[in-house]
């Protein structure tokens, strides 16, 4: 995406230049590593910075910009001397220069017509506060896959200046939101500008005014990141405020947000020269960029029909949730008074308008659905795992009413993550010892895992115990800071200075904070659950964490409801809840428990990601069967909950008796099975299994390899 026109090029170059100039000489190069996320996926790129000043670099969010800005002179002039410091940095630059001259990947898309992958979020770094769950941060793990794989992709997201919402509890367990305000000035993205220097605008017609919407530019790796912003002076103050905060709870403001995603978006790609091959939709909310499409098709000439035929033709679509709330109906009176105006601005007949997103193309009265014009529009769907693409083509039939279920045209291609994302440096290094040293690139490939299963049972044992050791030092730290802030008597806050042991078994449970995530059912056998706390031979320790959306009072009281056990015996030094669960905390929950929980009710999880992230730290999983678990589960390298469709309760109670039951009998005391070394053999070997079969098997490179070949040839579509 290199050139002349104006696609932010140009002020990356800039941006960095002048940042290096905060640099002594010999540590120019960082600049331009700080301007490219690239680094936060190399072996030493994350040490680079930490190593600077580990307490600054704590407080900076891990904000590379930001860092190199504020640390001491007299600092980075002792740096500048280090010559093994010197040395890093340089071959740090030199990867991501390396990367970024690859050639790209051979096959349907290419260098001038790349994929446009837009999505609401993206969850690419912590330091980019601009995600609130699983759906971001599986779009920063596919724009980091395409980059490994050379494929020509933007992505195409919104700036929200406050993000989503900080979470603290109150004494009683009661959730409270807060938001702050990202100066991303101080950020490595950079604003695009014009050949004039003034910041490159697109404009669209939100309630009656034209809305001005500034681009910014994120690097990661090869692939840009292009963020819309309507915080200008030239808007209306309401105007402003569209892209101020992540699924915001006024459904008006939600919807110009959709109108900014998608057809502001499919305007800031034209207006910067880039002509995308394929547009792919990540959920329904960038579904607005059809219309954009077709007017820009019937401006040059092609009647209505023909521009409809021309954007479906080139768009595929990716749905991720059976819940209902994630799929969103508007009555055509809360639409009109937001993107009515949009409509005529497009010069879109309301028959059309309106009819793509209804099942019923030529009622006046049903609502609309986002996912509707989003499969409506599309050449290719695809649910986010098999499991889900059996729930999702019977749910969305009715479009296709002259086929049987089985031939509704929903394929699947399961998520994947990003491997050197989320596994933690104690466990590459391992791997670097003892697999191919090309290992990184071929993640997809399961003929390089193999040699998991000959690492010695002493090493991979060495290396789980120092980062589950991480974690709870981590976890002391941060629960003693909680306690404290929610103004909890001196005992409780000293149990958790004296909380977690570094060889104890460690369970993680931290989602989403959703009912039908279930995490209620930890306390459903309470008087079980404490016996199994009060072990001292084989103790257990529990890390929770997970936001409540600001609006789901429901999720919020079953937070409450958590926090009435928490001065039973054992549970204050045992029981974690970490508030505020985000990027900067996951990747140390996921890398640090040896057991990961997950009981969603089926069929509601349409995929999840978490389990796959501690797959790759050499943790095991206990799940449900539904989502990722549904087509991983093999009966060796984790635990299953078979949960039966029924009344709810009954499910509740089944599913809650199978956790704790499987818990007490085979989980725990297979950990506690040691030799006279002191190794759990057996547990080592589900680990063995689990890392060499699910590693290759869920990487993002494989998830992206199946997108190019499934979706993004000319053969998509079909349900699988």
């Amino acid at each position: 995406m290199q050139g002349e026109r104006d696609d932010g090029s140009r002020e990356l170059e800039r941006a960095a230049l002048e940042l290096s100039e905060w640099l002594p000489a010999g540590l120019a190069p960082l600049a331009r590593v700080a301007f490219n996320y690239r680094w936060t996926w190399l072996p030493d790129g994350p040490r680079l910075f930490s190593d600077m000043d580990e307490r600054l670099w704590s407080r900076s969010a891990c904000n590379p910009r930001w860092m190199i800005q504020t640390v001491l002179p007299s600092r980075l002039r002792a740096l500048a001397e280090d010559r093994s410091y010197v040395q890093r940095v340089t071959a740090v630059a030199q990867q991501i220069e390396a990367d970024l001259r690859r050639p790209p990947l051979v096959g349907p898309v290419q260098r001038e017509r790349p994929v446009a992958y837009f999505c609401s979020e993206f969850g690419a770094h912590c330091s980019l506060s601009l995600y609130g769950g699983g759906l971001g941060v599986l779009a920063g793990d596919v724009l980091k896959s395409a980059s490994d794989l050379a494929l020509p992709m933007v992505g195409v997201g919104l700036l929200f200046r406050e993000g989503y919402f900080h979470q603290r509890l109150g004494i009683d367990g009661w959730q409270f939101e807060y938001w702050t305000r990202t100066d991303f000035e101080l950020s490595p993205v950079v604003l695009v500008r014009d050949a004039t220097g003034r910041p490159l605008t697109v404009e669209v017609v939100i309630r009656g005014r034209t809305v001005h919407v500034q681009i910014w530019r994120a690097e990661l790796g090869r692939v840009p990141l292009y963020l819309l912003d309507t915080d200008r002076e030239d808007n209306h103050p309401i105007d402003r405020w569209i892209t101020a905060r992540l699924y915001i709870g006024d459904r008006h403001t939600r919807l110009a947000q959709y109108a900014v995603l998608g057809v502001a978006g499919a305007r800031a790609l034209k207006a910067m020269g880039i002509e995308p091959g394929i547009v792919h939709l990540n959920e329904g909310h960038a579904a607005l960029a059809a219309f954009a499409r077709i007017h820009e098709h019937v401006a040059a000439g092609a009647s209505p029909e023909e521009a409809l035929e021309r954007v479906r033709a080139s768009t595929v679509f990716t749905t991720h949730t059976p819940v209902a709330a994630g799929n969103e109906w508007y009555p055509r009176d809360e639409i009109e008074p937001a993107l009515g105006s949009l409509a005529k601005d497009l010069e879109i007949q309301p028959k059309l308008f309106y009819g793509l997103g209804a099942f019923d193309v030529d009622s006046s009265s049903e609502p609309v659905n986002i996912t509707v014009l989003a499969l409506r529009t599309s050449r290719a769907a695809n649910a986010v795992a098999r499991r889900h693409g059996e729930v999702a083509r019977p749910m969305w039939q009715r479009l296709w009413p002259d086929r049987p279920v089985d031939e509704v045209p929903i394929t699947h291609v399961t998520n994947g993550v990003h491997t050197t994302t989320w596994m933690a440096p104690p466990m590459q290094a391992l791997l670097d010892r003892h697999l191919a040293p090309d290992w990184r690139e071929r993640a997809a490939d399961p003929a390089v895992w193999e040699g998991v299963e000959r690492i010695p049972d002493e090493e991979l044992w060495a290396v789980r115990g120092e980062m589950r050791r991480h974690l709870v030092e981590y976890a002391r730290d941060i629960s003693v800071q909680h306690r404290l802030s929610r103004g909890e008597s001196p005992d409780y806050v000293e149990a958790a200075n004296r909380m977690f042991h570094p060889e104890a078994l460690t369970i993680g449970f931290a989602r989403r904070v959703a009912m039908y995530k279930r995490l209620y059912l930890l306390t459903r056998h309470l008087d079980w659950g404490l016996r199994l706390l009060a072990s001292e031979d084989r103790p257990i320790q529990i890390v929770l964490a997970g936001k409540a959306h600001p609006q789901d009072s429901e999720a919020k009281e079953v937070l409450k409801q958590l926090f009435t056990v928490r001065r039973a015996p054992h549970v204050g030094s045992r029981i974690i809840f970490l508030e505020d669960y985000d990027l900067h905390m996951a990747p140390r929950i996921v890398a640090g428990v040896d057991l990961w929980l997950n009981v969603p009710r089926p069929p509601l999880e349409a995929s999840g990601t978490s389990g796959m992230k501690v797959v790759l730290n050499g943790g095991l999983n206990l799940s449900v069967l539904d989502g990722w678990w549904h087509e991983a589960y093999d009966g060796e390298s984790g635990w299953a909950i078979a949960s039966r469709d029924g009344d709810p309760q009954a499910q509740d109670e089944e599913d809650a008796t199978a956790l704790y039951d499987l818990l007490e009998h085979e989980a725990i005391p297979l950990f506690y099975e040691r030799d006279g070394a002191g190794l759990p053999h057996r547990w080592l070997a589900r680990v063995k299994k689990s890392l060499s079969r699910f590693g290759p098997r869920f990487s993002g490179a494989r998830m992206m390899q199946d997108y190019v070949a499934r979706l993004y040839g000319t053969s998509a579509g079909k349900a699988q």
